[in-house]
């Protein structure tokens, strides 16, 4: 793969952008459409939210960055590459790829299948082709950053929601990716889940990480976004801004169905505006005061996962 940092400023696989797609469409069975001329850039080390009513095709749009569908017509480039079909093929190419890009479903039983949560957090890196004692490694890692070590032995199946979030989420950091896609992160949590998931995502920002997720909560999206793309019930991009603009955008809220007539709006503070950028080791407490969270993003790092390079493809 070329070097992603040898191109122009601006253009694609610079540091200002990762992925890039182009008049996308989609349609499921070729009759339901779920993108219709759909064109995004993310930028590295960002917090992108898409935002939409349910069926805008949000979902639909992750599925292609992660490779999992492709698009009817247009592109979708990843990391300097066109991510096509017959590209992943090529062994190299896939193997890079998945290394660099991971995705939690919104419904975390999809993910999840093996014996044990060892196991399970053990699977990704071993595909890898990382030995068994670097696995172990990170298996524990994760399991620590997590707090979810005395789940170790347990099987998946066997937990609960908010458990098997938890679990979900592990797969996928224990493979070190450049790129996080959520799908709903918070959706059908509880409060406390929620807000520990809402953290967590903060702090993997903060230590770097470039995060895309789709949402319709409206309620955290200062603390889970720098920029926003909003996509309309025509399954096409109707708006693109900070959160801020966004919510001060009631008639666009309104148009593409993420509030109605008599919902109340939440208001954008600056609590979190010192955890914008990648590359910070501290997030922000409760009282607005820099803080170490034990367990947190940047205790990770420390352990050389996150912080470790990719391999070129």
């Amino acid at each position: 793969m070329p070097d992603d940092t040898s191109q122009e400023p601006g253009t694609l696989g610079t540091a200002a952008t990762l992925l890039s797609c182009r008049d996308l469409h989609y349609a499921y069975l070729d009759r339901f459409p779920a993108l219709d001329r759909v064109s995004i850039d993310v930028r590295r080390g960002e917090k992108l939210a898409l935002l939409g009513a349910n069926g805008c095709g949000k979902s639909t749009l992750l599925k292609v960055l992660d490779g999992l569908i492709f698009p009817d017509r247009g592109s979708y480039t990843a990391f300097g590459s066109e991510v096509t079909e017959d590209a992943l093929e090529d062994e190299q190419m896939n193997a890079g790829f998945r290394s660099r890009i991971g995705f939690v479903f919104q419904n975390s039983d999809a993910q999840v299948f093996s014996p044990t949560v060892r196991e399970e957090l053990a699977f990704g890196p071993l595909q890898l082709g990382l030995d068994r004692d670097e696995a172990a490694a990170r298996v524990e890692d994760v399991l620590d950053l997590l707090e979810i070590t005395e789940l170790a032995e347990r099987a998946p199946f066997q937990l609960s929601g908010g458990q098997k979030k938890r679990v979900a989420i592990g797969t996928v950091l224990a493979m070190n990716p450049e790129v996080l896609l959520f799908d709903e992160p918070t959706a059908n949590l509880d409060p406390r889940t929620a807000e520990w998931l809402t953290t967590l995502i903060e702090e993997l920002a903060a230590a770097g990480k470039t995060i895309v997720h789709a949402t319709h909560d409206l309620d955290s999206l200062d603390r889970l976004a720098d920029r926003c793309i909003v996509f309309g019930e025509d399954h096409r991009v109707a708006g693109e801004g900070t959160p801020a603009r966004l919510l001060a955008d009631r008639d666009l809220l309104l148009r593409v169905n993420l509030i109605h007539a008599r919902s109340r709006l939440p208001v954008i503070s600056g609590r979190t505006a010192g955890i914008r950028g990648p590359g910070r080791e501290n997030v922000l407490d409760e009282g607005g005061e820099n803080s170490e969270r034990k367990g947190g993003a940047a205790q990770f790092s420390v352990t050389g996962i996150i912080s470790a390079p990719h391999a070129q493809w």
